[in-house]
């Protein structure tokens, strides 16, 4: 009879807790569905469906002012997610292959922006540009906050997302073919280039990817750190929606949903093709 109470008790928490689950994929995501819906609004009034129409996204692609923060993003994101690349590759390099006097350290500090709150890091950023141009100024050019700044700062995070993804890649990775390589007597480079990279590459790349992804929906840090003609297009679409939601901002803001979702999906399409390779590998 105990048996029977405990089997009806587990289907009921079961249910219980499927339930739940679909309550709160609808408290995240019903939001999000029926902003794309009206998206795709006719009428100038949010909240009324005045029929399909796809003239607010033309509507948002003729807009200057959108299209010059569309181009900041671009610009900003590409900058930041090179560099990021390269020097987040090399920092997980370092502390998976070397030991050095400050390891440890640098070890803590990378994962620093990551677990940091997003605003304190824009006031850390915002006054280290600020004394810097302080002492820049009393040498000679004077500078201002602009596209360099929000790319800097955005290279300031993104290099802790490349390194923790590039080192997750480089924790399963086979030293024995490096070693096979230097058999053949191959220089470091030539090992680097032909045997290290391309096996890390796809963790490299997907490393890219996130920091793509971040530095284009970056907000509060871009916020922060932004000049005149530099305005990102998240930080114009916050700043336009206190003013009230319109169809247009609908519009971009399913854009760059859009964009956001594509780039996950590539980032966790080449992180599993990473497994798929280790896989075989170990196989082999």
């Amino acid at each position: 009879m105990s048996g029977v109470v405990e089997v009806g008790l587990g289907r009921r928490t079961r249910r219980g807790l499927a339930v739940w689950a679909w309550v709160v994929f609808a408290f995240l995501y019903v939001p999000i569905a029926v902003l794309v819906f009206f998206s795709f609004n006719a009428s100038a009034r949010v909240n009324i469906w005045g029929g399909f129409s796809l003239g607010w996204y033309g509507e948002a692609l003729r807009n200057d002012v959108i299209t010059s923060a569309i181009r900041v993003s671009l610009i900003v994101a590409l900058i930041s997610t090179v560099v990021s690349m390269v020097l987040g590759t090399a920092v997980a390099l370092a502390l998976d292959r070397y030991r050095f006097r400050g390891r440890r350290a640098l070890d803590g500090t990378v994962y620093l922006p990551i677990v940091i709150p997003d605003i304190t890091m824009a006031v850390m950023l915002l006054v280290f540009f600020a004394e810097a141009f302080k002492l820049i100024d009393s040498f000679g050019p004077r500078l201002t906050l602009g596209i360099s700044t929000v790319a800097l700062s955005h290279i300031a995070f993104n290099i802790s997302f490349v390194c923790v993804v590039v080192r997750a890649r480089l924790d399963q990775f086979d030293r024995t073919l490096e070693e096979a390589a230097r058999d053949l007597y191959a220089t470091g480079w030539q090992t680097f280039r032909r045997i290290t990279l391309p096996l890390i590459m796809p963790g490299v790349a997907a490393g890219g990817l996130l920091a793509l992804t971040l530095s284009l929906d970056d907000v509060v840090i871009s916020a922060f750190v932004t000049g005149p003609g530099s305005t990102t297009l998240p930080v114009y679409v916050f700043s336009s929606i206190r003013r009230g939601v319109t169809p247009e901002l609908n519009a971009i803001s399913t854009l760059m949903l859009t964009a956001s979702i594509a780039l996950v999906l590539g980032s966790l399409a080449l992180q599993r093709r990473r497994a798929s390779a280790s896989q075989q590998t170990q196989i082999l």
